[in-house]
């Protein structure tokens, strides 16, 4: 490139001049990473804490339960403005006084998810808490509350208790046994639950029908029914048994999971005068299961169990023996020849002999195969160490068939009303179950 450069004197000098080919190409700019340190951390928290708490409050109250929970998380700085946010009595009756009368089924799937919720959330803004002030703080919010308190609500359909059951067992999920036990002592301490339940154990069955059903919702849902596995529902069920002797234990047991009549008391009298259907005594027999199986309760074993039994056959009165011989097969093949084995080795072989009948008039009322009462009556002969105890055994079995056979005939001809019509046709029943019995005992033998 020739340049042109002038001079004093008018005249004209040229020069050259060289121009660079190198192109300067365009640089990308490079990423600016930002290193949070701590300070800057807790900053971002600081933000919130710079607001004036009703501007905070007014974030929150945009945001849902479990949004508020996860943000609980993020600082110690968060979580003591959001500890503050749900004392206060304003969120405590928009958030967790509920609408627990007459829901409609949307309305409880709902009201049961929101309760998870909160549970999630009670969870999580304690988390640096130890385990007595979290409780003491979780509960002051809900002990206050009617539909969660035993014997505050007068609503028959109140489903307050299981939202309560569905929030503690969400808040507890994963805490070990030591924990567990100082959140039953805490419950206990905020419930008066054992004073109530020693109220009930000390007094005649069915005289205080309202509190034994409070009693009976608190701990079934509250405590035992929303467990999801069956050493949650062992744990939580030895926990309220475990105070007691063993007469007031199987007392407890009859309040908590006995037959209810329609009118929602239990149905003490029913065990006594007549026989049950099997959908009445379903819920006696599951309780007995989960403390009967794998057992992971210190202190606490099979003859625990088969010696409640014995105790609750006999509240308030001997039941009828239709009822106890139907538990026993709800219970199972295990536990029935356990309890029956055990009646054997002590030499009352006319007790287990009328309970076998009455197993089988079971088997033949309620569509259970025969074979199961076949190898049952096998199992408990081999208890038995010499042929001729185990002779003893069977004559004891069929002379009982004759005495009960003549018990239902003479009880059936003896009047002409309802009751008798239907203590004949179960008369007619035994007649079946005997011969249907007796046939597949043979066939077993003869194969």
């Amino acid at each position: 490139m020739i340049k042109v450069r002038k001079t004093t004197n008018n005249t004209r000098k040229y020069s050259w001049t060289r121009k660079s080919h190198h192109l300067k190409t365009p640089q990308r700019p490079r990423p600016v990473r930002t290193v949070m340190t701590r300070s800057q951390c807790t900053s971002a928290a600081g933000f919130f804490n710079g607001l004036p708490a009703e501007v905070f409050h007014m974030i929150l109250d945009q945001m849902s339960v479990v949004d508020i929970s996860v943000f609980s998380m993020v600082s110690k700085e968060l979580t003591s403005c959001i500890v503050n946010y749900i004392s206060s009595q304003a969120w405590r009756n928009k958030t967790i006084i509920q609408s627990f009368h007459n829901p409609t089924l949307l309305e409880q799937r709902s009201t049961l998810e929101h309760y998870r919720h909160l549970g999630l959330l009670f969870k999580r803004c304690t988390l640096l808490l130890p385990t007595k002030d979290r409780l003491k703080f979780i509960f002051s919010k809900f002990s206050q509350i009617p539909c969660f308190t035993l014997e505050q609500c007068l609503a028959p359909d109140c489903t307050g208790f299981s939202r309560y059951g569905v929030f503690l067992q969400t808040l507890i999920a994963g805490w070990d046994e030591l924990e567990c036990h100082r959140v039953f002592g805490f419950l206990c301490e905020q419930t008066n639950l054992l004073l109530k339940t020693e109220a009930l154990l000390t007094t005649k069955p069915g005289l205080k029908r309202y509190q034994e059903l409070q009693l009976r919702l608190f701990c079934r849902k509250v405590l035992l029914d929303p467990c999801q596995n069956q050493p949650d529902g062992q744990f939580w069920l030895v926990q309220l048994l475990k105070p007691w002797p063993l007469v007031s234990q199987a007392h407890l047991l009859f309040i908590l999971f006995g037959p209810l009549l329609h009118e929602g008391v239990l149905g003490w009298e029913d065990l006594v005068d007549r026989g049950l259907p099997h959908s009445a005594l379903w819920d006696l027999a599951k309780c007995i299961l989960m403390l009967s199986g794998t057992l992971q309760v210190k202190g606490w074993s099979t003859d625990s169990v088969l010696s409640i039994l014995e105790e609750l056959i006999v509240i308030p009165q001997p039941w009828y023996l239709e009822n106890v011989a139907r538990l026993l097969v709800l219970c199972g093949s295990s536990l029935c020849y356990t309890f029956l084995a055990s009646k054997a080795l002590n030499g009352r072989l006319d007790e287990i002999s009328r309970i076998i009948i009455h197993i089988i008039l079971v088997c033949e009322k309620d569509g259970y195969h025969m074979s199961w009462a076949v190898k049952l009556v096998q199992q408990i002969c081999k208890v038995f160490s010499s042929a001729p105890e185990r002779f003893t055994f069977i004559q004891h079995l069929e002379n009982m068939f004759s005495e009960v056979t003549r018990e239902f005939y003479e009880s059936s001809v003896a009047g002409n009303n309802f009751e008798d019509r239907e203590t004949f046709q179960t008369f007619c029943i035994l007649l079946d179950s005997s011969a249907r019995f007796h046939t597949k005992l043979l066939h077993m033998f003869l194969k």
